[in-house]
């Protein structure tokens, strides 16, 4: 139903923008949702609400920020991991602005989830129903919608030139721990060229082929290549179920992306909730709680995931 951690389990690895070393430590928290405390700012607030309308940037990755300026980037993995696994409340410690890379999938956060183990929580669990469609449309053919279901589905496609990705599509629903079988272990992905250009500019300073899959053309120069030959479309769909976990509650509905990335996830979860009608929060019974993403899940799976 409501679920947190039954203990401290703590984490440590490079901020793929930053290049700068982040140890976290995620904590049990009974009530307040998913919040990130910045353990490195003691002159201000320190607390950063993990939510939809605390996004300010979302240029290569998510960054929330919280009305003192605090901030925290690079928030999708591990929102990805707490959603498909049913986390619903935990405080993040981390002592730096970026959450670690990690090997570029949300695997190793998952395994944390694991070495922490979960603690069910009294009380119902609360969702966000999708009542009637919201649908963005932008430049480059870029869609995202969410239309109204009985669980979390994710579809997503994907088309580039390289013909290392080239066009990949899928569909998953999300229950019965689908996140920990068919997702977690997805990489994030780019371009070679795009890296150095990037890092030309300061950016992607703890990028590597251990924590990316890097193509060139219809090259892939990772020595290890895929995990899995659709993985590139399977770690877009795990950077769109982290982008909707911030919506503060399990979504009941159907979401669809084509090219779409952070920015556009965000700002249909932003016209959804200013659109009347178009949600509702409800408390779930037991039964009902089945068509949570974390439903279902064996952690004993999270052994097996890579």
């Amino acid at each position: 139903m409501q679920t947190t951690f039954k203990r401290d389990v703590s984490l440590v690895g490079m901020g793929l923008h930053s290049g700068r070393p982040a140890r976290l430590v995620l904590r049990p928290a009974t009530q307040g949702g998913i919040r990130f405390r910045r353990t490195d700012v003691t002159d201000r607030d320190n607390i950063i609400p993990a939510r939809y309308d605390r996004v300010t940037d979302t240029t290569l990755c998510t960054l929330l920020s919280n009305e003192a300026g605090v901030s925290v980037s690079t928030v999708e993995h591990l929102m990805s991991a707490l959603a498909g696994t049913g986390v619903t409340h935990a405080l993040i410690d981390i002592d730096g602005p970026e959450v670690p890379i990690m090997d570029g999938s949300a695997l190793r956060f998952a395994h944390a989830i694991l070495k922490a183990g979960l603690r069910r929580l009294d009380g119902a669990a609360r969702a966000i129903r999708v009542l009637k469609p919201v649908v963005l449309e932008e430049k480059g053919g870029v869609v995202a919608e969410l239309r109204p279901a009985s669980a979390l589905s994710i579809d997503f496609e994907i088309d580039f030139a390289d013909a290392a990705i080239s066009r990949q599509s899928r569909s998953l629903s999300m229950v019965n721990g689908a996140f920990l079988r068919e997702l977690a272990d997805c990489r994030t992905f780019c371009r070679r060229a795009d890296v150095e250009a990037m890092q030309a500019r300061g950016l992607a300073l703890g990028g590597s082929l251990d924590n990316a899959i890097v193509v060139d053309g219809d090259r892939i120069l990772n020595p290890g290549g895929l995990r899995r030959a659709d993985e590139f479309v399977r770690h877009k769909m795990l950077d769109a179920l982290g982008d909707l976990a911030l919506a503060g509650a399990p979504i009941l509905g159907a979401y669809r992306g084509v090219r779409a990335g952070h920015g556009v996830t965000n700002r249909l979860l932003r016209k959804m909730f200013a659109t009347e009608g178009a949600w509702e929060e409800v408390m779930l019974g037991e039964a009902e709680a089945g068509s949570l993403p974390g439903a279902g899940v064996d952690l004993g799976d999270l052994a097996r995931a890579g």
